[in-house]
């Protein structure tokens, strides 16, 4: 696996930021790292600590679409960095970590989905959400092709009523 490399991160690096298109996954092997969706914010929510065997970063590489969680080395981390050039290679070398990522993905589809549900319940309530919730969500509806707006989730909404 020639561009696959190990790469070490000092504690608390930022190694993938939210919103920002990166162009590989990596396969954690020591250390641990923090996962998080509006990283810096008065909205910072930690999502879950990763460790050993754990993947991330799949959004980018499988999706070429800017990354929904920013990740942080927790302490200091040693990860392979996987291309996707190398991704053939990787998943033949390492078919447990197919497994790995597509529950890491349905994980973050279900914490998207909740959060959605929670944005919708707002709306129905009267409450106009804050600007930084209505944009994730309309984020997250557009990556996971629910709805094309707050809007449409609210005239959803509206239509399940009558």
């Amino acid at each position: 696996m020639s561009d696959t490399k190990m790469v070490i991160f000092p504690e608390n690096a930022v190694i993938l930021r939210e919103g920002e298109v990166n162009d590989s996954i990596y396969k954690i092997i020591k250390g641990h790292a923090e996962v998080y969706v509006g990283y810096g914010t008065d909205q910072e929510v930690l999502i879950s600590i990763i460790g050993k065997h754990a993947c991330f970063g799949e959004f980018g590489l499988l999706l070429h679409e800017p990354s929904i969680y920013t990740v942080r080395a927790y302490s200091e981390l040693y990860a392979l960095r996987i291309t996707e050039e190398e991704m053939g290679t990787f998943i033949m070398e390492n078919n447990g970590n197919v497994i790995a990522i597509m529950r890491n993905m349905a994980k973050t589809m279900m914490v998207m989905r909740s959060q959605i549900g929670m944005l919708i319940k707002e709306i129905e309530s009267g409450k106009k959400p804050d600007e930084r919730s209505l944009a994730d969500a309309r984020r997250a509806m557009r990556a996971y092709g629910m709805y094309r707006s707050i809007q449409e989730a609210s005239d959803a909404v509206g239509r399940k009523k009558q």
